[in-house]
This record gives structure tokens, sequence and C-alpha cells, in this order.
């Protein structure tokens, strides 16, 4: 597999791009809800619904979470975009022995509590109206391999227009509190989806 790395030209480079990129290409971002830092390794599980989550993602980051960002690419993805692997990209090759590798490397990387890992626990991109989330096996091995406390932090990006010419950014974030079980983590998380999916449809202009 392929393990990340953090470029002194590049890990920077694309924690500024993704500011300008947003900035550029929406209205306004909302960060909605409480991150209460507990000083732990941090995993992140958001809903993937578009090629802009890892800008999203790490620019998050930079204002808010402060860790240094580690996310997972497919292997033929990460060796194509080379650049993301000196971001923090790490590679998986689905259906390969190689999986029980990275998922390994994905608990190892959460030993260190500087550390954020970025899954999508779906394990790919789908549309926003999705009613749930539905999780993944890779998720349930990384939580049985991890034996050191963790902050697992749930994350929703859903976009809005209303009356403007660019959309809204939404992120939605809540820490979670409970079991570091894959079923008590799964049943959380679409539980916050959902409450999210109620907001949206309350707003109006």
């Amino acid at each position: 597999m392929l393990e990340a790395k953090h470029h002194f030209f590049f890990y920077p480079f694309f924690q500024h791009y993704s500011s300008w990129k947003i900035g550029r290409n929406f209205h306004e971002v909302k960060v909605i809800g409480a991150f209460d830092d507990q000083q732990l390794p941090i995993l992140l599980l958001a809903n993937h619904v578009s090629w802009w989550d890892g800008f999203w993602i790490m620019n998050l980051d930079v204002k808010l979470l402060k860790r240094k960002f580690h996310f997972m690419m497919l292997e033929e993805q990460l060796r194509k975009h080379w650049y993301f692997r000196l971001s923090g990209g790490y590679s998986v090759r689905k259906n390969s022995k190689s999986v029980i590798e990275s998922l390994q490397y994905t608990a190892d990387l959460l030993q260190d509590s500087q550390h954020m890992v970025l899954m999508f626990p779906q394990g790919k991109i789908t549309s926003l109206y999705q009613y749930s989330v539905d999780f993944e096996k890779g998720l349930e091995r990384v939580l049985q391999k991890c034996k050191n406390p963790i902050q697992i932090v749930f994350l929703v990006n859903l976009t809005e227009y209303f009356v403007n010419p660019k959309p809204t950014l939404f992120m939605h974030i809540q820490s979670y509190e409970g079991e570091n079980d894959f079923t008590a983590v799964q049943t959380a998380y679409n539980a916050f989806y959902h409450s999210v999916l109620m907001y949206h449809q309350q707003i109006y202009y």
C-alpha cells in the first residue's frame, strides 16, 4: 500500500488552495454544531457526496480540528493523482488482501493524538438526497483494531442555493459520545444525519 506523506510544499499548498477554492465557488460556509477537543486522535466520519469533500474537510481541519490530516483513497486514484499522497492521502485496494494492511495502517495512525483520519463509511460517492448512510465493514475493522482512546466526530455536509447564484455549504458537526462499537456508531451517525435533514427541511428564505 501507499502510505501518507506530508510534503513541506504540497501539504500547506493544498491547505491554502482548499480555502481559496471554496472562497471562489461558495457564497458562504456555515459550521453548525460544537467541537469539544478532547486532545485525542480524531476519527472523522463524513457523508461522501462530491469531488469537493476532501477540500471542504481539509479546510475544516485547518480552521477547527487542527490535526495532521489523513485520508484514504483508492490506490488507482492515488497513483493517478500522486500529489494527494503528499498531502495526507494513503491507499486502499478494495477486494484484495491488502485492504487489511490499509485498515491496520488507519488504526496505527489513530495512535497519535496529533492525527486526524477522515473516513467515508459508505465507501463511495452517493447522492445528497440519501435518506440514510449505509456503512461498509471497513470501519468495523478499524474500530476493532483501535486499542487506545480516540475521539469520533460526525460530519454531515450539505449545500443549499436559496437566493444566491453560488451555494452555501453547511457543515454539521457533532462529537460522538458512546461505545466504539460499529453498530452503535452507525446508529448514532444516522440519527444525527436524520436530524440534519430535518434542519434543512425547515430552512426557508
